[in-house]
């Protein structure tokens, strides 16, 4: 193609040199220039797209677990829903108040804020946590420092979805600038993944970047998974979506169980193997794509699709709006989804002190800072961007050759003893501390933790949700063979209970 040697305009971005194709983000050093108005009403679309996509989709969150949800039920959306959520169901929205933690340690702490300062933010934070998140909380606050805390070593979660769904701010405060998102991700999203659970942060907030520049969705998608390393499995398995997207352009139920055959095994979560469940990023970004590769830039159809692919049916139908809110921008997201938003953009999100309007204001105000930092202007004219070829960031797996093979049943309390033998090279053991009375004050249990009759942990169980350790204990690094694992309680109590539920079993692969 020829190059153009002038100055031109994609839907308001302007670009001050010389270009082979329309697609400037993937070329490093091109300034492309975007007015403020843009670039703040883009900032917005990002955020309200999703707060819209989470909404949206909550209703059905995990309800729909191994199939999708068929064309004849309804995904119902009012003037009401937005405000009704933020009133009644302000849980719904931790993939959203994650993020402003987030946001508000680079507003507090400063853009270069040390990780112990976004760690210890979100440990000692209110609201309440799951899955990596909380696994994650509890290493902080027992020593763990990241990025240890998000390693699989020290966590069963560590390929979840968690930085997936809070990876929206480091995109947004990074036009056109993937490598510098990735960076930001490095530092925050360790926290609490790794591995695959880690890249599905970085892939998305790559395409946030990428939004701000290009409005051709298969275009994006591409190019931000040029900052994940193409020996990973989160990788093959976004190209494998990229590729069944082109061989089945109309139906992305084709392309939903090329998926369901290839990429829905869950390795990892104690919750999600041997069972339909599954929080996995890989398979979660996967319905993120499909959402808005099938959805054509058609708003409505891309959280349809996002929600009806099922498993995570809130939080997938959030990262595609937003960033298909960042594409649209805020004035092109159509009225009948933002109906009601303006009852709720003043309100703060529970156990936050920000609401849409601040978030908005703080965005803009940390990417133009970037903008200056990596090499861009800012001025009355505009800002300008010195755009980033995408690089993909170091290879890292989770749950490396291991394999589960098999789960058992226990279901009975520790009182204070409970042992069993399996044959592998790992374990995790599923359970929880509870207390027998709704009016009994919080317990901490402690227990011991013995395989083949050498202890190897001590570890508390808070009876708090807040504080609880997702999962009583794990071990992945046994050589293969017969193993015998004792648990012993060292202050059982009538008032509470140390329960265990099952426990699956890891080989070799």
């Amino acid at each position: 193609m020829k190059y153009l040697l002038s100055a031109f305009v994609i839907w308001g971005v302007q670009v001050c040199a010389q270009q082979p194709d329309r697609h400037i983000a993937g070329t490093s050093g091109n300034m492309v220039t975007i007015s403020q108005e843009r670039l703040y009403d883009k900032i917005r679309g990002g955020w309200a797209g999703q707060t819209i996509g989470v909404t949206f989709g909550g209703p059905v969150e995990f309800r729909f677990c191994g199939t999708f949800i068929q064309d004849y039920q309804r995904l119902h959306w009012s003037d009401s829903s937005l405000r009704h959520a933020m009133t009644y169901w302000p849980g719904l929205y931790d993939d959203i108040y994650m993020d402003l933690t987030f946001v508000d340690i680079l507003d507090r702490v400063g853009l270069d804020a040390p990780v112990d300062s976004f760690a210890l933010a979100f440990a000692h934070a209110g609201y309440d946590l799951w899955h990596a998140n909380q696994a994650a909380r509890y290493n902080i606050l027992h020593g763990i420092r990241p990025p240890m805390s998000g390693h699989w070593l020290h966590s069963p979660h560590a390929d979840d979805i968690d930085y997936q769904i809070e990876s929206d701010f480091a995109g947004l405060m990074h036009p056109g600038m993937p490598n510098a998102a990735s960076t930001m991700s490095d530092k925050v999203g360790h926290i609490m993944n790794y591995g695959d659970g880690w890249y599905g942060g970085v892939y998305i907030g790559a395409m946030y970047t990428l939004a701000f520049l290009s409005d051709d969705i298969s275009y994006i998608a591409s190019e931000a998974l040029k900052t994940i390393p193409a020996k990973s499995e989160f990788y093959q398995c976004m190209s494998d979506v990229i590729r069944w997207h082109a061989k089945y352009p109309g139906d992305w139920k084709e392309t939903w169980l090329q998926l369901q055959k290839k990429w829905s095994q869950d390795v990892g979560c104690p919750d999600g193997v041997f069972v339909p469940f599954d929080i996995d990023a890989k398979i979660n970004a996967a319905y993120v794509l499909v959402g808005l590769l099938y959805g054509g830039k058609d708003f409505t159809k891309t959280l349809e699709i996002a929600a009806r692919c099922g498993q995570d049916a809130d939080c997938n139908p959030s990262s595609a709006g937003g960033i298909l809110g960042t594409i649209l921008g805020y004035d092109g997201i159509p009225d009948q989804w933002k109906k009601g938003l303006k009852d709720i953009e003043g309100m703060n999100f529970k156990y936050t002190h920000l609401s849409l309007n601040n978030v908005y204001a703080i965005s803009f105000k940390h990417a133009k800072k970037m903008i200056a930092l990596n090499g861009g202007r800012v001025d009355e004219r505009g800002v300008t961007i010195k755009t980033q070829a995408p690089r993909p960031v170091r290879m890292e797996k989770s749950f490396e050759g291991i394999v589960p093979v098999d789960k058992k049943e226990i279901d009975k309390d520790i009182s204070p003893v409970i042992e069993w033998e399996f044959e592998g090279t790992g374990f995790a053991l599923r359970g929880g501390a509870g207390k027998r009375g709704a009016q009994l004050p919080e317990y901490v249990f402690r227990a011991d933790i013995y395989i083949d009759d050498v202890k190897t942990e001590t570890a508390e169980f808070p009876t708090a949700f807040h504080d609880r350790r997702h999962d009583l204990f794990w071990n992945y690094g046994l050589s293969p063979g017969k193993h015998r694992v004792k648990v012993v309680v060292l202050n059982p109590s009538d008032n509470y209970t140390l329960s265990a539920w099952d426990y699956i079993t890891y080989a070799a692969k």
